[in-house]
C-alpha cells in the first residue's frame, strides 16, 4: 500500500496515492494509459502528452467538479497536487491575520499568467469560494480559460478573465480604479531564452523516459510566455516587485513562486529597496521539484483586518 505524499500541504486533497478506478470512472478514456509499474502501483507515463491532460481532466472533475476541463496541446499541461499546494500555503498567509482561514467572496485573488488552464483560479474558489481575477498576455490562453468558464456556468461570476495588452507590464492596465484584492499570485517564466526551455523540457522528458531523447515532449507544454522570458525568473520577479510598489495600496498580499533558491537574496534586497513592510520566504513542494512562494506586502499590520 503506498503511503500519502506527505511533502505535500496537509490540506491538499491529492495527498493520497491516486484511485485510478474513481479517476476512470471520471474520464473512461484514462483507462487506456494506466499500467502496473515494478513496485506493483497503477500509475501513468507522465511522458506521454495524452496521458497527463486525461488525469489533470479526471482530477479536476473528480476533486473540483469542473466539467470538460481541457487545453491545446500546444500549452502547459501543470501537475494538479503542486498547483494546489500554492493556493493551500496562501490560505495559510491570510489566516496568520485572523486565526483562521478566510473564506467566500470578499477574499479576491490576482492570478498573473493564469494560462489556457486556469487551474488556480478553479482550485482557489472551489477550495475556499474566493473570487479570482486571471490575466494574461496571450489571447489564445484566455479564449481558452474562457470556454472552460463556459462549460462550467457556476464560475461566471466569480471567475472573470483580463487580457494583458502590453507584455512590459504586469499590474499596469490590469488594476485599475477601485479594484482591491486580498492577494495576488504568479508562477513566473523560469527559463531566460527558447533555447534554454527546449533544454530544460528535453532533459524532463528524459528523466521520465529513462532515455537518450533529443526532442522535446511537451507533456509539461508551453508557449513563450509560460517558459522563458528575457532575463528568466529573476527578471520578471525583479520587475513584479517594482511594479508592485505602485500598486502598494491596492493588493495586501503580492505573491509569486521562486524555483532558484540562488535569486532569493537579491530579491529579498530590492523588498527593502523598495519599502516593503514584510515579506517571508515559504518553502513548498511543487509536484516533482521543490519551490518556495515569496510574499510581500506594504500594508502595515494594524492595517491588514479590514481587507477580508
Amino acid at each position: 500500500m503506498s503511503t500519502e505524499k506527505s511533502s505535500l500541504h496537509t490540506r491538499n486533497l491529492h495527498r493520497n496515492p491516486y484511485d485510478f478506478d474513481q479517476l476512470i470512472s471520471c474520464v473512461p478514456e484514462l483507462k487506456h494509459y494506466v499500467f502496473e509499474n515494478a513496485y506493483q502501483t497503477r500509475t501513468i507515463n507522465f511522458s506521454i502528452p495524452k496521458a497527463v491532460k486525461l488525469l489533470n481532466k479526471a482530477l479536476l472533475l473528480h476533486f473540483y467538479n469542473v466539467k470538460d476541463w481541457d487545453i491545446p496541446d500546444t500549452n502547459l499541461c501543470p501537475p494538479i497536487p503542486g498547483r494546489a499546494d500554492y493556493v493551500h500555503y496562501i490560505a495559510d498567509l491570510l489566516a496568520d491575520q485572523q486565526k483562521e482561514i478566510p473564506t467566500g467572496a470578499s477574499v479576491k485573488g490576482l492570478d498573473i499568467g493564469v494560462g489556457a488552464n486556469l487551474v488556480y483560479p478553479l482550485i482557489a474558489h472551489k477550495s475556499y469560494g474566493w473570487k479570482m481575477l486571471g490575466t494574461d498576455i496571450n489571447q489564445d490562453s484566455l479564449k481558452n480559460a474562457q470556454h472552460i468558464l463556459n462549460q462550467n456556468l457556476d464560475l461566471s461570476s466569480v471567475i472573470r478573465l483580463k487580457h494583458q495588452p502590453d507584455s512590459d507590464c504586469i499590474f499596469k492596465n490590469i488594476i485599475e480604479g477601485e479594484d482591491r484584492f486580498t492577494f495576488s499570485m504568479c508562477n513566473p517564466p523560469f527559463h531566460d531564452s527558447e533555447e534554454a526551455a527546449m533544454k530544460g523540457n528535453i532533459r524532463k522528458t528524459k528523466n521520465l523516459k529513462k532515455t537518450k531523447s533529443k526532442q522535446p515532449l511537451l507533456n509539461f507544454g508551453g508557449k513563450q510566455s509560460e517558459l522563458w522570458c528575457e532575463g528568466g525568473e529573476l527578471a520578471f520577479i525583479t520587475k513584479m516587485i517594482n511594479e508592485s510598489a505602485l500598486y502598494s495600496s491596492k493588493v495586501l498580499w503580492f505573491t509569486c513562486l521562486v524555483s532558484k533558491k540562488d535569486n532569493l537574496p537579491k530579491l529579498n534586497s530590492l523588498l527593502k529597496k523598495v519599502k516593503a513592510v514584510d515579506f517571508k520566504t515559504i518553502d513548498m513542494a511543487q509536484g516533482q521539484k521543490i519551490s518556495r512562494m515569496l510574499a510581500w506586502t506594504f500594508i502595515p499590520q494594524q492595517d491588514r483586518r479590514g481587507w477580508f
